[in-house]
């Protein structure tokens, strides 16, 4: 599992998204910017998360597992049931 780095700070996080509300965009690749990290924080259900490159990876995140966005990487999740999470971008 990829770690944020130490030197990063917290600038800004999405609303909390639910399996009815998460925004397209996040179910199909895409990535975040270069210098951008993120977190993936599950506050209830699981969340499948996709790592699409550069070495394919899939983790289930749940409370207790956070997913970490790597700067440029492409990604993706999909909900597995009912779930709610967020996303804080780290610079």
């Amino acid at each position: 599992m990829k770690n944020l780095p130490e030197a990063v700070s917290s600038y800004k996080r999405t609303p909390v998204f639910s399996n009815d509300t998460v925004p397209k965009g996040l179910l199909r690749a895409h990535q975040t910017r270069e210098g951008t990290w993120g977190k993936i924080i599950v506050l209830e259900g699981q969340l499948r998360y996709r790592i699409l490159a550069p070495e394919p990876e899939e983790l289930i995140l749940s409370r207790d597992q956070s997913g970490v966005v790597e700067p440029t990487v492409p990604h993706e999740v999909e909900p597995l049931g009912a779930v709610r999470f967020y996303v804080e971008f780290y610079k």
